[in-house]
């Protein structure tokens, strides 16, 4: 009997391990299923966006590049004085000419002054306004009269850099609608030549004021001789010379007004293609323009000045000067002697010009990657910038999700633009089931709510002037699970 009852209860307990090892197969194995069907949900699974992937020939006029519109302010003790007019809807970059002699005692007699609250408030005035309307503007301070051409109308150094002091707090207050900033103040037009006072100590002064007084604004010198005084070295001192990313001097660079009008640039070089090979450092990172001039020069002719555009990421030009080579652009073509862009064999020279100014997105592809359960986002874009340029500011990014009737539903930041032709972003989804579009907006800034200085790429049928953002793409959202 004991053995008998030990018998029946070994099996017993044999039987009870048996079930618990079964039951524990069972449960492996259905947590086996699990996770292969939460891998499969989760899984990211690439998809080519369908999208007008070939640039278009529109003209876009994307900030801080274009011919600029000049426009003059004049300031004085009550404040200033410009054509608002001027500002029109064609045109996104101005270059301002501001007038401030009336604080120096070689055109008033009254002294060498400060600049007042008022004139300081008006020059800030002006700005507001460029600002309010998406506009930029290249800034230029001269001390001569209506910018008629005089020479030696120039306080003294004392007073120039204490005008520097008070003017640099609005530009940094300004940093998305200032382009550039032209040392300038020195010399007939402010172009820091044909003065008593234009040396290289008092031209040096100058740029360390103004670097030392602005945040992250380009400053741009008339002549590369300017640069090599602030650096202490000589045009002998340039070959395979690169200022470093830490120093002040990154932020310097030229403005050129006597652009394709010699072999010199009228006096611009000393040696023009070691210059440009040095300048084309700086260009690569800031803007570079000027006016055109055309005293016995054939560095103008479309088929010749093309390659140069492109090695000094040419950014802007003055569109009313000089009439005769921008009339000249106008009457030529770009023909396959002029380089393989077909897209715009037999457009004229002005045209190419005009769309190839600073940077040129276009896009290229766009790849989304998600799950099957879309609670995570990855976009992909691929770029081809087809300018002169390069897009010279980190700028802001949105993604947007907007309905069928164009309704935005959901925007989230993501990883901010810097201009490279691969940008990646992720981002959390979490959206009702539906079909949505989805943007890029990347843009300067918001000032009440609204998007300013925002990029367009260069495809038809991607912008939405609405939402100032570019459609890289469409999602549809379903329920995974009743």
């Amino acid at each position: 009997m004991k053995f008998g009852k030990k018998f029946l209860m070994s099996a017993a307990i044999i039987a009870v391990l048996f079930c618990m090892f079964m039951s524990a197969c069972d449960s492996n194995s259905n947590r086996g299923n699990g996770n292969s069907a939460d891998n499969t949900v989760n899984e990211l699974v690439s998809h080519r966006q369908q999208l007008n992937y070939n640039e278009s020939t529109a003209v876009i006029n994307n900030p801080d590049q274009g011919f600029y519109i000049p426009i003059s302010v004049n300031v004085t003790e009550s404040g200033a004085v410009f054509g608002e007019n001027a500002i029109t809807d064609s045109t996104q970059l101005y270059h301002l000419r501001i007038d401030i002699s009336a604080f120096s005692n070689a055109t008033s007699g009254n002294g060498d002054k400060e600049l007042t609250k008022a004139a300081l408030d008006g020059i800030e005035n002006v700005l507001k306004y460029l600002r309010e309307r998406d506009k930029n503007a290249i800034v230029r301070f001269a001390y001569d009269p209506k910018y008629g051409g005089s020479a030696n109308k120039e306080p003294s150094l004392q007073t120039m850099l204490k005008h520097i002091e008070q003017i640099c707090p609005i530009i940094n207050r300004y940093e998305n609608t200032v382009t550039a900033l032209e040392a300038g103040l020195i010399g007939p037009w402010g172009e820091m030549h044909t003065s008593a006072v234009a040396t290289s100590y008092n031209i040096t002064e100058i740029i360390k004021a103004y670097l030392n007084g602005t945040n992250s604004v380009p400053l741009l010198v008339r002549t590369p001789k300017m640069i090599y005084d602030y650096l202490g070295i000589t045009v002998n001192d340039i070959s395979g010379y690169a200022i470093d990313e830490s120093s002040e001097a990154y932020r310097l660079g030229i403005y050129n007004d006597g652009y394709l009008g010699s072999e010199t640039d009228l006096g611009t070089y000393t040696d023009r293609q070691k210059e440009i090979e040095f300048l084309s450092t700086q260009t690569a990172h800031l803007p570079y323009g000027g006016e055109v001039v055309i005293p016995s020069s054939n560095l103008h002719d479309i088929d010749k000045c093309l390659p140069e555009m492109f090695e000094l990421n040419l950014s802007y030009l003055n569109e009313q000067w000089n009439n005769f080579v921008i009339n000249k652009w106008k009457s030529a073509y770009y023909t396959n002697e002029c380089g393989n862009d077909e897209l715009y064999y037999d457009e004229t020279a002005f045209n190419y010009i005009k769309n190839h100014f600073g940077y040129r997105f276009v896009l290229k592809d766009s790849v989304f990657e998600y799950a099957e359960r879309i609670d995570e986002l990855q976009i992909g874009l691929t770029l081809n910038n087809a300018g002169f340029g390069n897009s010279n500011r980190t700028k802001l990014a949105k993604i947007i999700f907007a309905d069928m009737n164009g309704n935005i539903v959901a925007e989230q930041s993501v990883t901010p633009f810097t201009g490279d032709e691969n940008y990646e972003c992720s981002l959390n989804v979490n959206l009702p089931n539906g079909d949505y579009d989805v943007y890029l907006r990347i843009y300067g800034e918001e000032f009440d709510g609204t998007p300013l200085y925002c990029l367009r790429f260069a495809n038809d049928g991607l912008w939405n002037a609405a939402l100032k953002a570019n459609k890289i793409g469409s999602l549809k959202i379903t329920e995974l699970f009743d």
